[in-house]
């Protein structure tokens, strides 16, 4: 067993690393609408293993893939996730978060943020891989930082994970993972996918509840008219 310190140190290894390598793997364009849902195994912020397709059994559910644990983007996603609950819930839909990491970590985030819904993880990235998520290409992620980051040096990385750690927020695991939120119906469908360009372009609780409520329309996803 390791302590939730001796992870996070691993945690802040691992961005290190992959901030100075850069971005390796293609970005990815998310699942298409009307493609099956992969369903996997995870374990929650407890360590139970959880089925994805648990939760778009009885409704439909929201998946979203989080930004590393350390993002502020994340933080802010986490914040609107607290206000916008209830209006998912009473529009039928069923959120879940899916991040990196492991459960110990998982659990402390969830508890720092009030998150109310569960968080799994998925340490080795498989999940988000067949959701189509890879990797941000660097202006996705850096496009508002000083010129110097964009060479995403290791010893600015270092600098800039040290500041961020004496803040107590410190910076780990992949900094260049994609993400996502998909809306699956109760037939295991991808209902509308949205892939975010960047970390701070989240989508519209509008969009995603009025995707919740047309799931089950069995005339598929074309538009209707409103008036």
């Amino acid at each position: 067993m390791h302590t939730i310190e001796e992870l996070t140190t691993a945690a802040e290894r691992m961005w290190l690393d992959t901030w100075t390598t850069g971005p390796v793997e293609r970005e990815g364009t998310g699942l298409v609408q009307g493609a099956v849902a992969p369903d996997f195994m995870l374990p929650d912020e407890t360590g139970e293993l959880r089925r994805l397709s648990e939760f778009w059994a009885a409704q439909p559910a929201l998946l979203m893939f989080w930004r590393h644990f350390g993002c502020n983007c994340g933080a802010e996603r986490a914040r609107r996730l607290v206000v916008e609950f209830d209006s998912y819930r009473d529009a039928g839909l069923v959120p879940v978060v899916i991040g990196q990491g492991d459960p110990a970590r998982a659990a402390a985030y969830r508890d720092r943020h009030d998150l109310p819904c569960p968080v799994l993880t998925d340490g080795d990235l498989a999940v988000y891989r067949a959701y189509g998520l890879g990797q941000w290409s660097v202006e996705r992620v850096l496009y508002d930082a000083p010129e110097a980051f964009l060479r995403h040096e290791r010893e600015l990385g270092a600098q800039f994970q040290a500041h961020r750690r004496a803040a107590g927020n410190p910076p780990v695991d992949d900094p260049w993972r994609a993400v996502g939120e998909f809306v699956v119906g109760t037939d295991g469908l991808v209902r509308l996918p949205y892939v975010y360009p960047y970390c701070e372009a989240f989508p519209q609780p509008g969009v995603l509840m009025a995707a919740a409520r047309l799931s089950g329309d069995a005339r598929g996803p074309e538009l209707h008219a409103t008036s």
